[in-house]
């Protein structure tokens, strides 16, 4: 039976560690190959099943594009100004500008052109690669603003790919000593907005947990029980799809102060889970929470259309 009180505090929120590694930096080919693996993991028998076949595809030419590209890293003076102002380094603003992008997207555009995926994906990416180079930066802008027209979402999610890759790789260049927190739930790379949150499993780091960015994937170290859109440690409480399980390796955190909820997946249960994969992966959860009366806090350019 289900528990008549869904929302319980997190059963396993005292980390063993004092002070774990503030923030870890993506290494762009792993991290997208390992999502490729998890979309492929998680689609036979998914509902999802085509959705996340095209995913893992799209995956696995980001992995291939980030493991040729190579970056301008942000300059020294750039992070001192931004360190001394408590601002991120990078800034998302210019990304869309960046000469990067556009050799980023057409390798995208041509790799992505050989998938299998329905006609109206194909005309959108169609559309994407015919556009102009303004057209293309005013794109990447909404995608960097975190602001996707509706109408043009199909279009926008190659872009969303490529700035993926951009931006992960210039996060891949920063010193994470240089980094230091910006605020609640912004991450302290490119300040973008966190897609979900990790507790992890590895050693130096048993039990804390991470903040994952929804642009960059830059992952920073917040408190257990915190929410990342308000801030508040008080009024946090967990629910998961179906029964009511402690053991449940992801769950929405829900906040009563500013009724807001952000996943949070238990790597430290599951090591094999991938953020941005497992969270279209875990739609039901999406669904369930839909109906209630907490907004969903996290970004995710993939779920925009569900």
């Amino acid at each position: 039976m289900a528990d008549p009180n869904p929302f319980q505090a997190d059963p396993t929120a005292i980390g063993g560690i004092a002070k774990p590694p503030y923030v870890q930096a993506p290494d762009p080919r792993r991290l997208f190959a390992r999502r490729a693996d998890r979309f492929g993991a998680l689609a036979p028998g998914h509902a999802l099943a085509p959705y996340l076949d095209f995913l893992g595809a799209v995956a696995g030419i980001q992995a291939n594009i980030a493991d040729r590209l190579e970056v301008t890293p942000v300059a020294s003076a750039q992070i001192e100004r931004a360190r001394a102002a408590a601002m991120p380094p990078i800034d998302r603003r210019t990304l869309a500008d960046d000469p990067d992008l556009s050799l980023v997207l057409d390798a995208l555009f041509d790799a992505a052109s050989t998938l299998d995926m329905p006609a109206p994906a194909q005309a959108a990416l169609l559309a994407a690669k015919n556009a102009d180079a303004a057209t293309l930066a005013g794109m990447a802008r909404n995608v960097l603003a975190d602001a996707i027209p509706f109408d043009s979402l199909a279009a926008h999610l190659f872009i969303a790919a490529g700035t993926q890759v951009l931006a992960a790789s210039v996060a891949a260049t920063l010193d994470p000593k240089a980094l230091s927190p910006v605020a609640t739930g912004v991450c302290p790379a490119c300040g973008g907005p966190p897609l979900a949150s990790v507790v992890v499993g590895f050693m130096g780091a048993d039990g804390a947990r991470y903040a994952v960015c929804a642009c960059c994937a830059m992952q920073w170290n917040e408190v257990r029980v915190k929410c990342l859109a308000c801030g508040s440690t008080q009024g946090i409480g967990y629910r998961e799809a179906g029964d009511a399980d402690e053991d449940a390796t992801i769950k929405a955190e829900v906040c009563d102060i500013c009724h807001s909820w952000l996943k949070i997946l238990y790597q430290n249960r599951n090591p094999t889970l991938e953020p941005l994969a497992d969270d279209i992966g875990s739609l039901g959860l999406d669904l369930l929470m839909h109906d209630t009366a907490y907004r969903r806090a996290g970004f995710n350019p993939y779920l925009l259309g569900y």
